[in-house]
Formats: C-alpha cells, structure tokens, sequence
C-alpha cells in the first residue's frame, strides 16, 4: 500500500514593526523523496519494509507480470515518471504495491495487476492472417490479433512478440507477462523458422551470406539455419530459421542479399507449429507444448 505523508510545517516569522502572526500550517508542496515527482509524493514500501503485507511485490515485477513491459522496460517507465499508484506518480525502483488493492495506471492506461496466485495462466497459438496488427490496441482502428481471438478467455491475454503485418504463421497468446518476456528475451535465442518466398533465385553464395550472419544497419545478424525448399523461374521458397526478434529482421536479410521476401509464413515459434491450424484458427496450447517452451530457457 502506498504511504501518506504529512503536509511541511513551516515556523512562523515576525512581521516588520508588528505582533507575531498566528502560525499556520502551509499546504503544499508536500515534502519529497529523490527521484520522486513532487505532485505526487507517496510512495509504497521499501524492498526492505513491506509493511508486514506477505502479498507486498516489487512494482516493475507486476507490471512484467501483467504484460506491460519487460521487467527493465517497466524500471524505465517507472523512472520516466510514467506509472502512477493510487493516482500518485511513483518514480523509485524500490517501490512495492499489494496487487490486490492498488491500482496502477501506465501512461494513464489502468493496468490490471493481480496476485500471482490469483492469475490463472492460460497459452493460446494462433495461425495469424496477413492484414493483421500483432498488437493489443491500434489508435488507428485496424484490426489486430486480439480481434480473432476475443472469445478466447476472460483473462486479458496479450501476442508474445512480433510478426508482421503483411506476415502470416505462429503466433503465441498469453497472459503469462513473465514467460512471454523470457521468451522474447535476447539471452535465450528462441528459435522462430519461417518460409519465405523470394524474388528471383539466389546464388548459394547469397544464401552462405544469411548462414554466416550478415550486416545490417543495426547490426551483423546472427547465425541463421537456410535451405531451399523450392525453386521456380521467378521466386524462390526458402525455409529460414533465426533465433533474433529484430523488427522486420527476414526481410531485411533478404533485401540485403537482393531478393526482396513476396510471402512471409511463420511455421514455427520454438517447438510450435501450425500443423493441422488453418488461418485465422486458434487453440490452446498441451501441457507437453508449454514445458517443451520452458525447457528452452534452462
């Protein structure tokens, strides 16, 4: 729970050439901790002091949680002053909030955080259409992903992360803001394979390129697994696996070499695949799916 402060007092003066005032109480500013915004100078308790509350977590950790961010994205936003408990701006990382009584906005976005043992986990793969966004929410009224799967659960679930808007294929849905984070994590190199189909027929010299690693303008790529699935006069079919999450990353390695991607499809994201999914279609994930999910990041 956040904490109440008691308004500053300040000692009364004599006036020049008259009896002393009377002694009032000013009203504001409230007195501030650093690194908190003086409009809302409340905060909850320390990683040292949780009050006692057992249910007490660390802020940016609920908002991992609850899908907001990775768990130094959601640091970040705390920092910036974006994040505010009980209408009160909180900026210091040691915040903690109980879950089930405070209420937390991003952004003024209100966020539901939960209890952890209160959030029953539910996973869900979509074989994604193209003409898609892989967002929650767009301000601009196209339609996303959450608009095939809203009879999927009661829980607010959430894509893990991208795939194009053009882009078909393996898409994971979860309200696990903790796995999903892990799993589009740069330390863990998820492995995601796609089949492109590209202009024209690239020399395998082209394709030992994409192999290797090859540069970009925000970096040498790494090492991907390529292989020709089909070849016709004008395209070309190639099955590409890479284990990076880098904005429109295959097409860019494909422009690189000079074969700009026609037709992008997702087949797998880790060990799942979209076997026996038609497009548009969606299912829960098996028990055996999700462990072989986590077995990745051991």
């Amino acid at each position: 729970m956040m904490k109440k402060q008691t308004p500053q007092q300040f000692s009364p003066r004599p006036a020049q050439g008259g009896p002393p005032k009377k002694p009032k109480v000013k009203k504001g500013p409230r007195p501030t901790k650093p690194g908190q915004d003086r409009d809302a100078p409340a905060t909850g308790p320390r990683d040292d002091d949780d009050g006692g509350n057992d249910r007490a977590e660390r802020l940016q950790k609920a908002l991992a949680r609850a899908g907001v961010a990775s768990r130094r994205a959601a640091e970040q936003m705390i920092v910036d002053g974006r994040v505010r408990v009980n209408d009160l701006v909180v900026k210091e990382l040691g915040t903690k909030i109980d879950p089930s009584k405070d209420i937390v906005r991003v952004d003024g976005r209100l966020i539901q955080v939960m209890p952890a043992e209160a959030q029953e986990k539910v996973y869900f793969l979509l074989n994604k259409p193209t003409g898609f966004l892989t967002t929650t929410k767009d301000d601009r009224g196209r339609r996303t992903v959450m608009d095939l799967v809203r009879a999927a659960s009661a829980a607010r679930i959430y894509p893990v992360g991208r795939l194009d808007y053009d882009a078909e294929g393996a898409l994971l849905l979860t309200n696990d803001g903790e796995l999903a984070n892990l799993l589009t994590h740069p330390r863990y190199h998820v492995p995601k394979t796609y089949h492109a189909k590209v202009k024209g027929v690239p020399r395998e010299e082209d394709l030992d390129k994409l192999r290797r690693g090859i540069s970009l303008e925000d970096g040498p790529t790494k090492p991907a697994h390529v292989e020709v699935i089909q070849r016709a006069r004008v395209n070309t079919w190639i099955e590409i696996t890479v284990t990076e999450g880098r904005n429109r990353l295959i097409k860019r390695m494909f422009w690189r070499i000079q074969h700009p991607v026609l037709k992008l499809v997702r087949t797998k994201f880790g060990a799942l695949d979209t076997e026996g999914l038609r497009v548009g279609e969606y299912r829960e994930l098996e028990p055996k799916e999700l462990a072989q999910l986590r077995s990745i990041l051991d």
